[in-house]
């Protein structure tokens, strides 16, 4: 009876015997605890939200669960073949790709994804802050460890925002964009932004970290009021609240699909489903790469995902920038 009782050994029983109810003696016996120790853990699941129907001298019953990205929880009808192999959560963390990169480094098997309910020190791209409150949203990173060359590691980032789009659109029935480099758009305002960051040798990548931030529950009054570009939530957006739970499994399910096709098909997949979720390709744009400004039509993507940009005498690989689509001209 010495052996550690986790919140994941009891929900798995009660799962297995879904409306039964569960002496505490038999809990005890199956798990091999203690009575003390079921009892405390029930109420530790309580705590969380989980509604645990208790009958005296009858037993124990789960009669519903609260919408947490509990590791158990999110594994529950998962039914990945890489992504989630191993599930962390963090009840508050610094930034789930940190705590990503601490498990590449130390071995964790491909797959492994970190999950947290609030960040401390989100980021986005170049450094910028991601709002992180707690309760509301995804915020989550997913170690990878694809056999391709550094050149290709970028690639990964518009896998990443085609799985994004796919999960809103499957949650909340809306029409999502996607937007150069790393961003997902409703009805173009930000509702999700990606930070990959890669660890590699000059012979092959060791891991990547695909980093996810979506707005799934944050009301207006959440967001910071310096926000550099306009945001806003699958709450806001529908005027009902989604479930966490549905569609952080609806993401992982559809980034093992996507990443299975990318490791026997390679990027082209990927390119033609990033370039269906975009609206500015045929559409006139400028590009501020901070040293320079270029204004041109959108092509579509390179094959090491810059952004194919035609001006008026040359065809421009854009590799990073910010891109703001130009007003279209009405014919006279």
């Amino acid at each position: 009876m010495g052996q550690r009782l986790e919140h994941e050994d009891i929900l798995q029983l009660f799962r297995a015997h879904p409306g039964t109810l569960l002496s505490g003696e038999e809990i005890s016996r199956k798990l091999g605890v203690s009575r003390t120790a079921v009892w405390k853990k029930i109420r530790h699941l309580r705590s969380l939200g989980y509604a645990i129907e208790a009958l005296p001298s009858r037993g124990y019953r789960l009669t519903s669960v609260p919408d947490v990205l509990l590791a158990e929880e999110v594994r529950a009808g998962l039914k990945t073949r890489i992504i989630g192999r191993e599930l962390v959560f963090f009840d508050e963390t610094d930034s789930t790709n940190l705590r990503a990169r601490e498990l590449g480094d130390s071995g964790h098997p491909e797959g492994t994804v970190v999950i947290a309910d609030r960040q401390t020190a989100g980021k986005g791209r170049l450094g910028r802050y991601w709002a992180s409150p707690p309760a509301v949203n995804l915020y989550t990173s997913i170690l990878l460890r694809p056999p391709i060359l550094p050149y290709d590691g970028p690639q990964l980032t518009f896998l990443s925002a085609v799985a994004v789009a796919r999960a809103v659109a499957e949650v909340s029935g809306l029409r999502p964009l996607v937007k150069w480099p790393n961003d997902v758009l409703l009805n173009g305002r930000k509702v999700a932004g990606l930070l990959n960051e890669m660890n590699a040798e000059t012979e092959g990548v060791r891991y990547i970290v695909l980093g996810i931030g979506v707005n799934l529950n944050m009301r207006p009054e959440q967001f910071p009021d310096d926000l550099r570009y306009p945001a806003t939530s699958l709450v806001i957006e529908t005027g009902r609240e989604v479930s966490r739970l549905a569609f952080a499994r609806s993401l992982y399910r559809h980034l093992d699909s996507l990443y299975g096709e990318f490791l026997t098909s390679g990027f082209p997949p990927v390119i033609r489903a990033w370039e269906a979720l975009c609206d500015l390709i045929g559409r006139d744009v400028e590009v501020d790469c901070q040293s320079r400004l270029i204004r041109g039509r959108v092509e579509g993507l390179d094959n090491d995902g810059g952004l194919l940009v035609r001006t008026e005498d040359v065809l421009e690989k854009i590799l990073a920038g910010d891109v703001r689509p130009l007003e279209r001209t009405v014919p006279g």
